[in-house]
Formats: C-alpha cells, structure tokens, sequence
C-alpha cells in the first residue's frame, strides 16, 4: 500500500486506523475507542485503555526471548567510554531504580524531575518513573538555575534525580551546584534528591535531602510495571514560552506508545533489532520521543552520544559512530551538519569510515537549506529527508514516509503530512489560501495521537496559544505554503514573515539565497524596524574555513544574489560577516534576540542559549552597518 492509500485509509476511518496501530501495542486493557471527543476542542486518546510505557519500552522485549539484544550504546568521545545495555540488563535495573524510588514514597501521579547529561541512567531515570506511573520531567542538563526553579516550582516534584556534572569539549559543568542555588529559589522543595556521582567530579551531598544513586538501591524490591489509564500523563516537557513562564506541554500514556512505535517503520523505516540514532539530548523532545522511547517500545537499539559534532574530536565523530555501531537510519539537526560543513567543506573525513549500513539521513529542528542537504547527500550518499514536527508534537507532522512509499524529495520541503495530521494553509482570517500562497501553517483538529491534549495545569493558557486564533484548528505558529502537489514548504515562523513596504517576505526564503553563496557556511536573516518600509531585512554570514576573499566582496555578492532571485522587492541592502550565531543548545537561531538587539528593544535573555557572550559579538556586528546603537 502507498502514502496517498494509507493517507486516505486514515481520512476516511481514522478510529479504524489508529485502533489498528494500537494492537502493536501490550494493554492490560485494551481501549474501548480510540478517540475521546467528548471536551472538543480538548481532545484525548485511548482514554479507557489500561498500560504501561516502561513494560512496553524494556519488559516486552524480555518477555518475547529478545533480552540478549543491546537495547542502548552509550558513546561518550568526551569520556572515552562506551558500554552496552542488552534489554535484560536494562529492565533489571530501571526495575531496581523503580523500586528504591517507590521504597522512598514515590506513586502513580506523583512528579519526578530529571536533570542529567546524555548518560544511559538518564533513560533508565525516565523508564524507572514510567514504570511506576510517575510522570518525569526532564530538565536539559547544565540549565541555569533560575530556569530549573521555575519547573521545579510549576511542576512539584517530589523528587529530582540529577547527576553530579556533565562534560563538554575541555570543560566539567558541575550540575549539583546550579541544583542546589534552584532549591533555594524554590517556594517547593522536593522530598529527596538522588544523585548519580560521576568520577569527572564527586558532589557534596546535602544531609537529610540527597542520597547517592547506588547506595539508595542497595537491597530494595524491584517494582513491578504499573498499568495507567491511557490518559494518563507520562511526561511533562517544558517548552519556552514567547513571555513569560515556559509551558509545559503533556504527553499521555496510550497515544504516546501509539503514535511513536507507528512511526519508528513507517518513518524511519526500520525493523526491530536495527540500530537507530538520534543525535539529540534528552532534555529536548527529540531525546524524549527518539533517542529514549520510540526505538526501545518498538525494539531497536537506540544510541546514547555525549558529544558534539565537531570537536570531539574532530569532524568525522559522526561517520565513526553511524560505522562503529552500524547505524541503519540517522538524525540529527541541520545546525550539525552546518558545522561539519564549515570544518570539513570537502567532506573527506567521511572515507576513513564504512557507511554501508546506513540507509537514510532524517533532518529536523529548524528549517534546512538546500545547500546544506546537496552537501549531506553528496558526501554520505543516502537520501536525506527533512522532516518537520515540533514539542508539542512530539512526532512528525509532514515527512517522507519511507517505510510507507519514499516520495520524490524536492529540496526545501519536508514533504507530506503524515497520516493524523490535516495540514491547511489559511490567511490571518482563517481560510484557506491558494496552492503557492504563503499564509499560517494549522492543522485541523482533533491533533493525533502522541501530541498534546494540553499544558500542564494551565488550560486557559493551552487555548490561548494553540486553538482560539483559528477556530476548529492547532495553531502551528509557523508560516508556509503548499504547492500543487500537497508538498508542504516551511518558511519561517508566523513571526519571521516580515512585512517590507507592504510586501509579506518570509526571512526562511532569504537564507536559502545566502546560503547558496559558495563561501557561506551558515547564516540568519532578521527584520529589523524601519521607519518608512515598516521592516528591512538584515544578513548575519558565517563563513567557510579557509576563505581568502574579502568580507566586502562577499558581502556584495550576497546583496546581488538576493536581488537576481527575490527581486528588489526584498529591500535586501545590509549583511555582515559574524564568526557565530547566537543558538538554543538544541540548535535553534535566536532570530527575534538579534532583531531585538537591532532595534535596541529589551529582551529577556533567552535561557536555553549555547553561549551568551555571542550577543555581545552580534551587538558589536550590528553597529558597524548603523544598528544596535
């Protein structure tokens, strides 16, 4: 069957299709329906159903003779290390962890945060308060203090299990600190903290309140999977809000099991026992929904990499770990390999390894250029999807389902909206627009299963951000279009659409240009306020290693390319050269901080941002065009 039946099959029936992909999933009781509607517009999945996302993630695979199987590669090129977890192994000790959580007082319903680097017992965290009905929330590992205390105090927790450090290229950030300055900004305090002790640095624990990750274990009973209704949250996972306080974006139990293991095959294309690799971090959704549940519900091995890109040690860390292990399908974020470009243009580090396992390159996170997936697709030589989702999401809205049928990759568009998921294109007053017409991104309700049925105790908040602009609709709050043949075309964000002398221009369409110049590595473009075109768009390009032209020339060219391809129009009179981007740590360009920064607006500073300093360089950039004075 092909993408436009199964795409159909599911229009036509969708209770029908989504009860079908439930049956690969182990209930204790089987749902009497697959979807609940009776809140619309709330809506939920598989409500009544009875089950558990650890028994379905580890114990399953035990039970059905596969427990020799390596469920998690931890490769850690920063530490030296690399071990493997076979699925007996992992269920005998989330079992243990469960039951030294439970033996302290934590049950069903009760709240556990998780603060730690990209280490296997961060998974083993995650699947421990699974199995109890616990639901975690995994905060990114090293966040500033004050960000950790908000969750703490938004979700209370009655305890945080955190690590004592994680490491970075040439540094230790010493984690235990920055947990305890965000306890003494908390109004709630957790019943205990565990931590687990890393040998790069032994924390102090505080009497009373911390206990020692294996001390706490010793002698305790291993718990036993607790079954939860469907509806039941599994996780919490705080997304930033554009003000004020981050949401936290909710996952319930049966969709969530529903929905990832549909796609691990249909998506992702592969078969249980395959190596699969996200190169993400378990504090972003990726990490929740690819690198920890999605490859262990559906019986992959999953890889867990505490590195980076670049640096560790150098830029072919990538191709070593995809040949090592044997890695079937990748992904990762644009940003990686934008890096891996500029350090290595040519691509030869790339034929010191054997690729032949690998089948397919999955990109998502942010937009990505054509110029960065022709340079991925000519050195790994391998198709390379664009995939676009989002947190709230929690998995692929439109992709190439290559399990299902691989459609034509046209270069820019993450393809087709998957089967769940009614992608329109409508103007500001709702309708929809024209094939080819830039206009909001929504998506008809009811969402899928596995996306969000609301924000943790923040309802009113939930309605506000996703549903009352567009009636009827999930507002994506990104920009984009649809061409004649239902591919889908992500532009930029509803609040990167500029408007240039009444001219709605999309900044995403602006970087492709940029970043087709033959020196630019990577780039960003920002509207920046002008008194009589409304905005001008304003050029940020980091250059390719090794470059001996002038910047002045570049720059020039940059300025032309953009007036032969957009067209005067644009008003595209301004670039500078920067060595870096302001990014999330996740990879995301902080566009409306720059634009902020040009306009010298004030701006909270961003608290997932890789490295403040750069601000300063942007700032310093800036001026020298007549900005951020």
């Amino acid at each position: 069957m092909g993408y436009s039946e199964v795409y159909d099959r599911w229009k036509q029936d969708p209770e029908g299709f989504w009860m079908d992909a439930a049956k690969a999933i182990d209930w204790d009781r089987m749902p009497s329906k697959a979807l609940f509607d009776e809140n619309a517009p709330l809506y939920e999945w598989f409500s009544d159903g009875m089950v558990n996302t650890c028994w379905n993630a580890v114990d399953r695979h035990v039970e059905q003779g596969r427990g020799d199987q390596v469920a998690i590669i931890h490769d850690s090129p920063i530490s030296g290390v690399t071990r493997r977890i076979t699925y007996v192994n992992l269920r005998n000790r989330v079992a243990q962890l469960a039951g030294a959580l439970r033996a302290k007082g934590v049950e069903k319903g009760d709240r556990v945060i998780i603060y730690m680097p990209m280490i296997p017992e961060a998974l083993e965290a995650m699947l421990a308060c699974a199995r109890l009905g616990a639901i975690h929330s995994v905060v990114f590992g090293g966040f500033a203090a004050s960000e950790l205390a908000v969750r703490i105090d938004d979700c209370k927790p009655k305890a945080i299990i955190a690590a004592s450090c994680g490491l970075e290229p040439g540094r230790v950030v010493h984690y235990k600190p920055l947990l305890d300055g965000a306890l003494k900004h908390c109004d709630h305090q957790p019943d205990f903290c565990v931590i687990f002790q890393r040998e790069q640095d032994v924390a102090q624990l505080v009497e009373g309140r911390d206990v020692n990750w294996h001390g706490f274990q010793y002698g305790v009973e291993p718990a036993e999977c607790v079954p939860v209704e469907g509806n039941h949250p599994v996780y919490i996972l705080y997304t930033s809000g554009t003000t004020g306080a981050p949401k936290g974006v909710v996952r319930h139990t049966g969709g969530h099991l529903v929905a990832l293991n549909w796609t691990m095959k249909n998506i992702y294309n592969v078969d249980p026992g395959d190596v699969f690799w996200a190169a993400s971090d378990v504090g972003w959704v990726v990490g929740h929904s690819y690198i920890c549940y999605a490859p262990l519900i559906h019986g992959n091995t999953t890889i867990v990499f505490e590195g980076k890109p670049i640096g560790t040690p150098d830029a072919g860390t990538f191709w070593r770990v995809i040949s090592e292990h044997k890695v079937r399908s990748f992904f990762t974020a644009p940003t990686a390999f934008r890096a891996i470009k500029r350090e290595d243009p040519k691509g030869e580090l790339i034929k010191k390894y054997d690729m032949s396992c690998l089948r397919a390159l999955y990109l998502a996170g942010e937009r990505a250029d054509p110029d960065t997936i022709e340079w991925a697709q000519k050195v790994m030589q391998v198709p390379v999807y664009d995939h676009w989702w989002q947190t709230e999401t929690g998995w692929t809205i439109a992709g190439n389902p290559a399990g299902i049928e691989p459609l034509p990759v046209k270069i820019g568009s993450p393809t087709v909206a998957m089967p769940g998921y009614d992608v329109q294109i409508l103007d500001e007053a709702g309708h929809p627009v024209p094939a080819g017409e830039l206009g909001a991104i929504a998506i008809k309700l009811p969402l899928p299963p596995g996306t969000l049925p609301t924000l943790w105790e923040a309802e009113d908040r939930f309605r506000k951000s996703y549903l009352d602009h567009f009636p009827g609709y999930y507002e994506t709050g990104d920009a984009g279009m649809k061409d004649e043949d239902g591919y889908l075309w992500i532009m930029a964000r509803t609040d990167d659409v500029i408007n240039v002398a009444g001219h709605r221009l999309s900044t995403g369409a602006m970087e492709e240009v940029l970043a087709a110049h033959p020196d630019v590595a990577e780039c960003a473009v920002v509207g920046v306020v002008d008194e009589l075109k409304g905005h001008v768009p304003v050029g940020f390009v980091c250059l390719t290693k090794g470059v001996e032209r002038t910047e002045g020339e570049i720059v020039k060219e940059c300025v032309k390319m953009m007036r032969d391809r957009i067209g005067p129009v644009a008003a595209f009179k301004l670039a500078v050269v920067v060595d870096r981007l302001p990014k999330t740590r996740s990879g995301k360009i902080l566009r409306a901080t720059m634009a902020k920064i040009a306009d010298n607006a004030d701006f909270k500073m961003p608290a997932t941002i890789e490295d403040p300093a750069i601000l300063d360089e942007i700032r310093d950039a800036l001026r020298t065009i007549g900005y951020a004075q």
